[in-house]
């Protein structure tokens, strides 16, 4: 197996101050390329710190890719800690040099004296041509290790991986087949609950499983050998099949499995709420193939009381939903009511009648968090109806105090 690393470089991503996409995109676009990442590490503008760091990736690894550090500044210091750890010196590589001169010269500017340190480069390096910026790139090779160093504006990172690094991984190790991860979202239950369940399962050679938790998800994901797509199905079927209750998208996000199923039903889609501040609606219209199809939209006060039953938090919730589909002449509605004492409502109409249910926070949140989970709650419902479901379901998180559906038979009495 290849061992492969990444090392960003500068102080404003070591203290935080930036966010370092770059890693996390690069991990991502391996993987998908058959390449996994086994180490990230991060080391600040200081000369010593990226020797070090470079050699004991060289003695660990066989392919680093350095992010950052190759810019015309003094504290861009790549090119020359990579030269001390190689114990070789920096050369011009005129090739660059013409390519910078004439950059600036497109642009009716001299170039600045400083910008000559980019061409400046370790002996017997290979130049790795940046066609959008001033940072060129490189390759050697530092005890037996692979090092590609890269520029840090992720625009230029981003096409030089995809242009130049990652084709000459492949022509160097031809051999490496990689792996693939299908990936289970489910919403409303708990690792160790997963895990129970899961566990069970005897995975062939080669496939391991994962999980990521972050609000509101938690995400089951299949690790396996690529261009095995019988096992892969048989698997996922498997686990499917144990998890069911709790999945709500495989392979994509769940906006973008609602969207389709919104596309493929085509039912118009109104909204009132109360809890979510428009987070709903703006969950909806973030897809443009659900944005089609959606009617007005509402966003009440919290102050407001919904309906004059106002003792019945559900049946007040009920009967606006029923209004909102009503007045706007969508075929569905939904309504998510005001958290009080740390319970919501959320009801759903269609033409076969209303869906409402009263649930209980069993955890202390944000009032961001709130709106998160209680806008997926109420995606889940509108989920669940256009795939034909059962509405109500236990969530690990919440309590559920009432539940009711009332026919549209009943309604139109």
């Amino acid at each position: 197996m290849l061992k492969i690393a990444m090392l960003s470089t500068g102080e404003e991503v070591l203290h935080g101050d930036i966010v370092d996409t770059n890693a996390a995109w690069l991990s991502q676009r391996f993987f998908e390329h058959g390449y996994s990442m086994t180490k990230r590490s991060t080391v600040g503008d200081e000369m010593t710190a990226l020797i070090e760091e470079l050699l004991m990736l060289s003695f660990n690894c066989d392919i680093v890719v350095v992010n950052g550090g190759l810019g015309p500044t003094s504290d861009d210091l790549s090119a020359q800690a990579a030269s001390l750890a190689l114990d070789t010196e920096l050369v011009l590589y005129p090739k660059w040099l013409e390519t910078l001169e004439e950059f600036f010269a497109a642009r009716g500017i001299i170039m600045p004296e400083s910008n000559r340190k980019q061409a400046m480069l370790p002996k017997g390096s290979i130049l790795l041509e940046n066609p959008i910026g001033t940072a060129c790139g490189f390759k050697l090779t530092l005890n037996d290790c692979d090092f590609y160093f890269t520029p840090g504006v992720p625009r230029e990172f981003k096409l030089m991986v995809d242009q130049q690094v990652l084709p000459d991984i492949k022509a160097s190790h031809p051999q490496v087949t990689g792996q693939d991860c299908s990936k289970l979202y489910t919403f409303g239950t708990s690792e160790s609950a997963l895990s129970d369940k899961l566990d069970k399962i005897k995975l062939p050679t080669g496939y391991t499983l994962g999980y990521r938790s972050y609000l509101p998800y938690i995400e089951v994901k299949l690790f396996g050998p690529k261009e095995d797509l019988d096992n892969r199905v048989k698997l996922l079927q498997i686990i499917f099949k144990l998890i069911e209750e709790h999945v709500v998208s495989v392979d994509e996000s769940m906006q973008k499995h609602v969207a389709y199923l919104i596309q493929e039903k085509k039912m118009s889609i109104s909204t009132a709420e109360q809890s979510t501040f428009g987070a709903l609606s703006q969950w909806i219209q973030s897809n443009a193939l659900a944005a089609e199809f959606c009617g007005h939209g509402w966003v009440l006060g919290e102050r407001i009381a919904i309906g004059e039953q106002a003792d019945d938090k559900l049946a007040a919730a009920l009967a606006l939903v029923g209004a909102t589909k009503d007045k706007c002449g969508t075929d569905v509605a939904i309504v998510t009511g005001k958290v009080t004492d740390n319970a919501f409502c959320v009801t759903l109409a269609a033409p076969e009648g209303e869906w409402g249910q009263t649930l209980t926070l069993n955890r202390n949140y944000s009032r961001d968090e709130q709106a998160l989970v209680i806008t997926t709650v109420a995606a889940d419902m509108l989920r669940r109806y256009l795939s034909k479901k059962p509405m109500f379901v236990g969530y690990s998180s919440l309590s559920r105090v009432k539940e009711m559906f009332v026919p549209r038979s009943v309604i139109s009495e």
